[in-house]
């Protein structure tokens, strides 16, 4: 099971069960399998029982399950039917916009970690009161849908405003950095290491995944560099033992900067046994 939190989160179909050790071999740290979005409405209550039956075994829990959401006729019977199962790691509520939902699927989830993705213009309104839902361990961006809702035509600087609120009230409330929306072009590995490159930036540790080919561009945009992890070796070295004022590369460093760099090479040290 992973422990440290989650880089790449690769969706995939709740009606394939075919795809699901794919997903898991991927090398996505993490599989969200849906029942919203990527399951046709009469294929829903199918779809169901076939996660349970993959799931209800396994020992060793990578996979989420999205959920439908609330105001549907499927919901209950999807936390029902799946929360218990050892191999559910965790329950995704799909537009989450207040506390009380998280609230209300808490009290169901028989203490399986809850991840809100928030992916309307209530969900990021309600910010500051829904990160200190019970349960929440994480929140997602659901960049796709909340540009419809917002009336906003473009997910790289138009979100970032956005992007930044998700940040501090995560970073405020004690939960993993949150995860970024989909990258909808499959075939621009460049494009997608920009997009990925921007969240972290951002402050975001992790992003959603459409297809396992975006995993390994997603997982290394997320890992410090070499430049980076011997810069922070460096500052390390250089601080042991050391009084008073102390440079590296001919800068002055100060606790900021050695906290950055005790968080690099903690990072590089996590990722390392994952990968």
């Amino acid at each position: 099971m992973i422990t440290a939190p989650a880089r790449s989160i690769l969706f995939v179909p709740g009606d394939r069960p075919e795809r699901f050790d794919k997903a898991r071999a991927s090398g996505a740290d993490l599989v969200v399998i849906d029942l919203e979005d990527a399951v046709l409405p009469e294929r829903k209550a199918a779809a169901r029982e076939v996660i349970h039956d993959a799931l209800a075994g396994l020992s060793d829990p990578r996979f989420v399950v999205r959920v439908n959401s609330l105001d549907t006729e499927w919901h209950a019977e999807d936390v029902r039917a799946l929360a218990g199962l050892s191999g559910v790691a965790g329950l995704m509520l799909p537009k989450t916009e207040r506390a009380g939902d998280l609230s209300a699927l808490q009290a169901a989830a028989r203490g399986k970690p809850l991840h809100a993705l928030v992916e309307t213009v209530a969900g990021v309104l309600n910010l500051a009161q829904l990160v200190t839902a019970p349960g929440l361990v994480r929140l997602s961006f659901g960049t796709v849908d909340f540009q419809a809702d917002a009336g906003i035509d473009g997910d790289a600087a138009e979100l970032d405003a956005i992007r930044t609120q998700m940040v501090l009230h995560s970073r405020a409330a004690g939960l993993d950095a949150p995860v970024d929306g989909v990258s909808t072009d499959l075939s621009d590995d460049a494009a997608l290491a920009r997009d990925t490159d921007h969240a972290r930036r951002f402050g975001f540790g992790g992003k959603l995944c459409v297809h396992p080919r975006q995993v390994a561009v997603v997982n290394a945009a997320f890992l410090p560099s070499d430049a980076d992890v011997a810069w922070a070796q460096r500052v390390i070295a250089a601080i042991d033992g050391a009084f008073g004022a102390v440079a590296v590369d001919g800068k002055l460093i100060d606790k900021p900067v050695v906290d950055r760099a005790k968080r690099l090479v903690a990072m590089h040290r996590r990722y390392a046994t994952v990968d």
